[in-house]
């Protein structure tokens, strides 16, 4: 059983196999200088079969700039997890993402929630960046009882069940949440992954080790809310 605030590794879904993607020009989202003309940009499309316990999706596609290897590999990390929270919350009502498998576990609209704060907190923290969190209202939207740069980290039973959220204000945070980062990542090259953004660790933590530890956190709780969905399905279902 998931206690709250519990760390646990799950994965989301069975590899599905992609189709052949190609190079075309496509439009360069990132900001350049008032006047300043863009230059065309190879982009990859790639589509591919959505794969999980979310039964007869449609295929999706994904278009991004191609950046570095690493970059692109982070953004299509994080899109993944994007994917995996819009299938998890999507068609579940209030009560629903509020229920839990026991009063010792965590929901899903709490799962969702926390991982969105861990990558608006951390991403924000190495672009220099404030939160959306906090610069598009998000707290204010939420309204929950918690303190305005609590992310969850450490949570009682009792603060688990007091986020209650409506599915739209979930998933607007977390689309937020997302281009946020996916626009600070294409500005990132390779050199810049071991930059040092964290002193208090031994070894000292670089802007790639952060990065993965953001993705690594988002899919482990992406994951966990898909389990519970499933056990909370079933059980309705008799």
């Amino acid at each position: 059983m998931l206690a709250p605030g519990a760390r646990l590794g799950a994965r989301l879904s069975q590899p599905g196999t992609p189709r052949a993607s190609r190079l075309k020009p496509c439009a360069d989202r990132s900001p350049v200088p008032r006047g300043a003309a863009k230059a065309p940009v190879s982009c990859r499309r790639v589509v591919e079969p959505r794969t999980g316990w979310f039964t007869g999706a449609e295929p999706f596609e994904r278009e991004r700039p191609v950046t570095s290897a690493a970059t692109d590999l982070l953004i299509d990390a994080l899109d993944r997890v994007r994917e995996g929270v819009h299938e998890v919350v999507d068609g579940l009502d209030r009560g629903q993402l509020a229920a839990r498998v026991d009063d010792g576990a965590n929901s899903i609209a709490w799962l969702v929630w926390h991982l969105t704060r861990i990558e608006d907190d951390h991403v924000a923290g190495v672009a220099g960046t404030d939160q959306v969190w906090h610069t598009e209202g998000w707290y204010d939207r939420f309204g929950l009882p918690l303190p305005r740069h609590d992310h969850g980290y450490g949570h009682t039973a009792e603060q688990v069940a007091s986020v209650v959220v409506e599915p739209d204000l979930l998933l607007g945070y977390h689309d937020a949440t997302h281009a946020a980062a996916v626009a600070y990542l294409r500005t990132l090259e390779d050199a810049e992954m071991s930059r040092v953004v964290d002193t208090r660790w031994d070894p000292p933590v670089t802007l790639a080790v952060r990065l993965v530890s953001v993705v690594n956190d988002c899919t482990q709780h992406v994951g966990q809310a898909a389990f519970a969905r499933g056990i909370l399905q079933r059980r309705t279902q008799g």
